[in-house]
């Protein structure tokens, strides 16, 4: 069965996507720990990302690097931060976090906004993408 992500990806679930290419896909965490709190995956569905193959891990860390680029020009924050942890969906996913302050890349501080906030959240991060 499909995983929510692989779903994402093939438009059955909206999101708000940020960028895509042959092979990977960012859109905006709607259970975000910040404001751009980012999920960037592989449209092949692998669960652990030490199950990826060489290839798709560095192009995973590359496509993610350039989408924490974009967010480090477009949301106020001191840093990006990158965690990989995977328990809660069985598709790898690199979770982009702006960061403030420690707290915010603990996963126990959620934010909330409405869909018209996290459209211009989008918007703004894609349109600084480079």
């Amino acid at each position: 069965m499909a995983s929510i992500f692989t779903k994402i990806i093939n438009g059955e679930i909206p999101c708000y996507k940020i960028a895509e290419d042959a092979n990977f896909f960012a859109f905006l965490d709607i259970n975000p720990n910040a404001k751009g709190h980012t999920l960037c995956i592989p449209k092949k569905e692998v669960d652990k990302i030490t199950d990826l193959d060489e290839t798709t891990y560095n192009g995973l860390m590359t496509f993610s690097r350039k989408i924490a680029i974009a967010l480090e020009k477009a949301i106020d924050c001191k840093r990006v931060g990158m965690t990989v942890i995977g328990l809660e969906v069985p598709h790898v996913h690199v979770h982009l976090i702006p960061l403030n302050m420690m707290n915010d890349a603990t996963f126990q501080k959620k934010e909330a906004f409405s869909k018209e906030e996290f459209e211009s959240i989008a918007t703004t991060i894609k349109s600084a993408l480079l």
